[in-house]
């Protein structure tokens, strides 16, 4: 009786089972996230703006970050590991990411996008929090857009959320996508909050990006007057001693300005905005770390730097490993900009007043000892004469590093010491004083313009300037002092080249612009790594002569640059898949051949 009753039982499970085996394997998820269900109050809209905050920090942290490709594209800066341009095609990047971050970049605007799209769909209570939602989406879709269109010129326009394929689109003018984005944020400024946490966007940061975005489309007098919202509005440049070092008496007031601890510190009055981006947060909530080190910082640990009896003299630990950093360097600095940009009158960079060059704030050559406790010359000075190979390899193997805004130590003991997570500045009043003063500039104001530039010499102990002294190229000498991997420079140098050519400067023009600019040609007067450098051929490297330009080879390849490389290619995967439109790619790379006019207004 028990094994019919046994059997029975088990025969009416397989009964049940196999009779509705298809409901039984499908899945019934008792919640799912979708658009229709998230976007339907005031946090779901919210829950985008952190991701669109979050995506900010993909400018300052990370291996090989979208900022080092903004130096060292520049003349304070090469790609050691791709120094040669003319390798760049619209299939390839190599190391550096100049080709594929386009993708990124619209990624972040789909998530702008869906915002501004969907934001009626719901019945807002208050309209002060719908238009601050707003108006924040709409403030970081022209931030991203500002940045593609100094990367890349004339791209796609993308202004609403795209819901099912789309195979037709077609490139917009640099000049029609700047417009679009300046009336969105003049429309939209003034719903964003006066204050707000750390990594949302004021109404100061609203303004700084208009006060640019300014800049770029040629008026001038509303570019100074967003700017002096902003410099008028509560922020001041910090002057006195602040935050986690405060009580250091060898530290100084810029020193402590660069601090990642420092940036949001409420106390701090000179930020603006500031990625966060801290060790302790959650895994999902924190990036791979600053890399500053490993960006910027010389290989001086490297085995090439050898001893008087040729052994290995540095060596990849102990106590400079950890302060230092792993050194790669993917932004390898120049002679202009670790040391001629420092001189001021008959001053250089050992001897001006400059705290941006102070001795605490830099590590210099002439500060290396050898690490190695193997070594015969262990604690004496390193000596370029004894690197193996050539005397090319000291200008990347030794250099000196601007620690103040580099040095970020590993909270992760277990990793390599490439640069720790922290907090970064997006904008810096700083610079809004110097994005008033080349407005300034641009109208012949050049009294107003040395005031502005003014208050940022003397905040930094530096002498101050006259109006006699004012031109493009001194506010760009003083970008490159003060907002040393901080802003994006060839963007901005992009956006000058754009001017000049308008204006008809300098023989400049924009039909021309990929043949001859600005920005090239600024590159090639300072940055002595390329060929076509104009300067003198050799430099005075810790009293030996060094060979540059045309001699300059590393990891098997010549630093090349040509005029065409004024904006970088467009990825050759964004326009073969568009099948039913035409994305023009640059001049200058394969495929521009087949570009058509863009269009020149946003509907």
């Amino acid at each position: 009786m028990k094994s019919i009753i046994k059997y029975s039982f088990i025969w009416i499970l397989i009964s049940m089972f196999t009779s509705c085996s298809e409901d039984f394997l499908k899945p019934e998820p008792l919640s799912f996230f979708a658009p229709e269900n998230i976007y339907v109050d005031k946090a779901g809209f919210e829950s985008l703006l952190v991701n669109m905050r979050k995506s900010l920090i993909y400018e300052n942290t990370g291996n090989r970050d979208f900022m080092h490709h903004q130096w060292n594209t520049t003349e304070a800066a090469v790609a050691y590991v791709q120094m040669d341009f003319t390798q760049l095609t619209p299939n390839s990047d190599r190391y550096s990411k100049y080709v594929s971050q386009i993708n990124s970049m619209y990624e972040f605007i789909k998530n702008a996008n869906i915002v501004i799209s969907r934001i009626d769909d719901i019945e807002w209570e208050n309209l002060e929090e719908r238009n601050s939602i707003l108006a924040e989406a709409l403030w970081h879709r022209a931030y991203w857009y500002y940045r593609l269109v100094h990367n890349y010129g004339d791209v796609p326009w993308v202004g609403e959320e795209i819901t099912k394929p789309k195979l037709d689109f077609n490139t917009y003018s640099r000049w029609a996508i700047l417009k679009k984005i300046q009336a969105d944020l003049e429309s939209s400024v003034d719903n964003l909050p006066e204050s707000a946490i750390p990594g949302a966007v004021t109404k100061g940061a609203g303004n700084h990006l208009l006060a640019k975005i300014y800049l770029a489309n040629l008026e001038f007098d509303k570019a100074i007057d967003a700017a002096s919202r902003v410099i008028n509005g509560p922020y001041a440049l910090m002057t006195e001693r602040f935050g986690v070092d405060a009580s250091d008496a060898s530290k100084n007031v810029i020193w402590d300005l660069h601090r990642p601890e420092n940036k949001n510190l409420s106390t701090n009055s000179e930020n603006i905005l500031s990625i966060v981006d801290r060790f302790e947060a959650p895994d999902d909530a924190k990036s791979p770390g600053l890399y500053t080190m490993r960006t910027y910082h010389s290989s001086w640990w490297h085995s090439r730097h050898r001893d008087s009896e040729g052994n290995r003299g540095m060596i990849d630990e102990g106590p400079l490993y950890d302060s230092l950093g792993r050194g790669n360097p993917d932004a390898n600095l120049t002679e202009w900009y670790t040391y001629d940009i420092w001189s001021d009158g008959d001053a250089n960079w050992s001897m001006t007043t400059d705290l941006r060059r102070s001795d605490i704030n830099w590590y210099d050559i002439h500060e290396f000892r050898y690490n190695n406790p193997e070594s015969v010359n262990y604690g004496e000075p390193w000596r370029m004469e004894w690197m193996t190979g050539d005397r090319y390899t000291a200008l990347t193997g030794m250099y000196a590093l601007p620690i103040y805004k580099t040095m970020v130590f590993q909270q992760d003991k277990a990793a390599r010491p490439n640069g720790g997570n922290g907090d970064w500045y997006v904008f810096r009043l700083a610079e809004t004083y110097l994005i008033r003063a080349e407005a300034y500039y641009w109208k012949g104001e050049l009294a107003a313009a040395a005031e502005d530039i003014n208050e940022v010499r003397v905040r930094a102990n530096a002498t101050p300037i006259s109006a006699d002294d004012v031109t493009i190229d001194y506010i760009f000498d003083e970008r490159a002092r003060e907002l040393f991997a901080e802003t994006p420079r060839q963007n901005e140098m992009v956006r000058v080249s754009f001017t000049m050519a308008r204006l008809g400067l300098n023989g400049y023009s924009e039909e021309n612009i990929s043949q001859s600019s600005w920005y090239y040609d600024r590159l090639m007067k300072y940055n002595y790594f390329y060929p076509q450098y104009t300067g003198s051929k050799t430099t005075t490297y810790l009293g030996l002569e060094v060979p540059v330009g045309d001699k300059f080879v590393a990891i098997g390849q010549s630093a090349k640059f040509e005029p065409h490389n004024i904006l970088w290619p467009i990825d050759d995967k964004l326009i073969t898949a568009n099948t039913l439109g035409t994305i023009n790619q640059n001049k200058g790379y394969d495929g521009a051949e087949n570009n058509k006019p863009p269009i020149e207004v946003i509907e």
